[in-house]
């Protein structure tokens, strides 16, 4: 019970691990800033020509009045740029085109077309070097934590079938007068070994059962926090929406090491 609760464990940790990554990863992206002379026809065919594109995911297009009233907004306690703005009288801003990648690889790739693309010159700048360092940290970061996740896994694994191999291995050592009893008076293998078989088919229940319990209480007492963190993460939810994913993965994985775990365990008490 405790080895599958440990890997339902890690299944949620690295639900809300990928969670978390993708949210940081949507808020990473290139916004390009086109000439204050050029129309919203013309910025409007960029969008589409760039929409084509199989690298890149959305083009969100920002106007010079939309960018301005969100300036305003994120500036409503600073009345001195507010106050500036007044002073100026017209609209400062430019429009632009918020262009976020399919993968995070794929920025550099996206930013090497835009300035060979064919209407280079309606733009004022790109806004791209100043995340370049953040999504270059978020492509480490995602790719470390795969790596430590991978990790992660085949070292539980290992370890739960270890600590269960040695239980089943202790259980029928206690019981190695009676196996040996059974071989004097002339039972098969098959018929020796379909008890322990069945009795870990029956540990594998139950374990599962009480692993999903256990589980439910960890992520209830947990995703509070989880959800301070991450708000767009919860982990309650998942765990409801994946229960029969989970309670499968768990009730298959524990029959399959214990009766594995039982058939190696007896070689030793079975050989002729």
């Amino acid at each position: 019970m405790l080895s599958l609760y440990v890997v339902g464990i890690l299944v949620l940790i690295t639900f809300a691990s990928n969670s978390i990554l993708q949210n940081i990863q949507q808020k990473a992206s290139i916004s390009i800033y086109f000439k204050s002379d050029i129309s919203e026809n013309s910025i409007n065919k960029v969008k589409s020509d760039l929409e084509a594109n199989l690298d890149i995911q959305s083009v969100e297009y920002v106007s010079k009045e939309k960018a301005l009233e969100d300036f305003k907004r994120n500036n409503a306690s600073e009345q001195i740029i507010l106050d500036s703005l007044q002073e100026i009288g017209d609209n400062p801003l430019l429009s632009s085109l918020i262009i976020r990648a399919k993968d995070p690889n794929l920025y550099q790739k996206i930013f090497d077309d835009v300035n060979q693309a064919g209407f280079k010159d309606e733009l004022s700048r790109i806004n791209y070097g100043k995340n370049k360092d953040v999504i270059n940290k978020l492509n480490t970061l995602i790719t470390s934590v795969k790596k430590i996740g991978f990790v992660l896994e085949i070292l539980l694994l290992c370890i739960s079938t270890l600590i269960i191999y040695n239980a089943v291995r202790l259980s029928i050592h206690s019981r190695r007068q009676e196996i040996e009893i059974m071989r004097l008076v002339g039972a098969s293998n098959i018929f020796i070994r379909l008890p322990f078989v069945f009795e870990g088919i029956l540990y594998g229940t139950v374990a599962s059962a009480v692993s999903m319990l256990f589980l439910f209480l960890t992520v209830k007492s947990v995703s509070s926090y989880v959800l301070a963190v991450a708000p767009t993460t919860n982990v309650t939810l998942f765990y409801f929406a994946s229960f029969w994913k989970l309670f499968a993965l768990q009730f298959f994985g524990g029959i399959l090491i214990g009766v594995a775990s039982s058939l190696i365990s007896m070689r030793k008490y079975l050989r002729i």
